[in-house]
C-alpha cells in the first residue's frame, strides 16, 4: 500500500463532500468550493467524516494515481477549511508592489511597471511597510496549485540573483550566493 494513499482524509466541521458522477470529488467549506476529478480505477468512499481512496491492483499505475488523489483531496480539503497563504518579498532598491482589487502593479527597477491581473480565487494584500523593511505580498486562495501558480509567476518577473540576492523570493527562502569577482593582486 501507499503510504500516502493509505491514510484517511479526515474532514473537519463545516466541511461536506460530495461524490458526483464521473468519479468527481466536489468540496465545500467555509472558504469556498473545489471539485476535482479522479481516476476511475481508484475507488472512494465516504464514512464517519473520513475519505478512504482504495486501489485495484498493485501495478505501478494504480500506486501512483492512489498516494496523488488522496493528496490532491486532502489539499482540498485543507484549502475550503484553513486556505493556503504564500509570503513573498521584493528585495531591492525602488522594489514596489502595489494593489487595486485584483490588479497588481510591480515596480522592480525595469523601464516600466508590469500589472498582473489575479485570478477571481486569489486575494493578494500588501502589509504596511516600516523603515529599513523590503516590501512584502500576501496572496491567499482555497486552491494551493493555482495560488502556487500565481506566486511563481509573479517570483518570474525578477527572479533572486545570486550576488546580491536581488529580487522577488519567498519569505525564508534560502538562495545560493555566489562570491563576486575579487581584485587583482598586483
Amino acid at each position: 500500500m501507499s503510504r500516502i494513499g493509505k491514510l484517511p482524509v479526515n474532514l473537519p466541521a463545516g466541511v461536506s463532500v460530495e461524490i458526483m458522477p464521473g468519479n468527481v470529488v466536489k468540496v465545500k467549506g467555509p472558504l469556498g468550493e473545489l471539485s476535482q476529478k479522479v481516476d476511475p480505477d481508484i475507488n472512494i468512499t465516504i464514512e464517519d467524516n473520513e475519505i478512504k481512496f482504495t486501489r485495484p491492483t498493485d501495478n505501478p499505475r494504480h500506486r501512483s494515481m492512489h498516494g496523488l488523489y488522496r493528496a490532491l483531496v486532502h489539499n482540498m480539503v485543507v484549502g475550503v477549511s484553513e486556505g493556503f497563504t504564500i509570503r513573498q518579498e521584493l528585495v531591492g532598491v525602488g522594489y514596489r508592489v502595489s494593489v487595486q482589487g485584483q490588479l497588481l502593479t510591480f515596480s522592480l527597477g525595469y523601464s516600466h511597471d508590469i500589472q498582473l491581473m489575479l485570478p477571481p480565487e486569489v486575494k493578494a494584500e500588501v502589509p504596511e511597510i516600516k523603515k529599513g523593511e523590503t516590501p512584502k505580498l500576501v496572496l491567499k486562495s482555497c486552491d494551493k496549485q493555482l495560488v502556487g501558480q500565481v506566486a511563481a509567476k509573479i517570483r518570474s518577473f525578477r527572479k533572486p540573483e545570486p550576488y546580491k540576492g536581488k529580487g522577488i523570493k519567498f519569505v525564508g527562502e534560502q538562495l545560493r550566493r555566489k562570491a563576486g569577482k575579487t581584485a587583482a593582486a598586483k
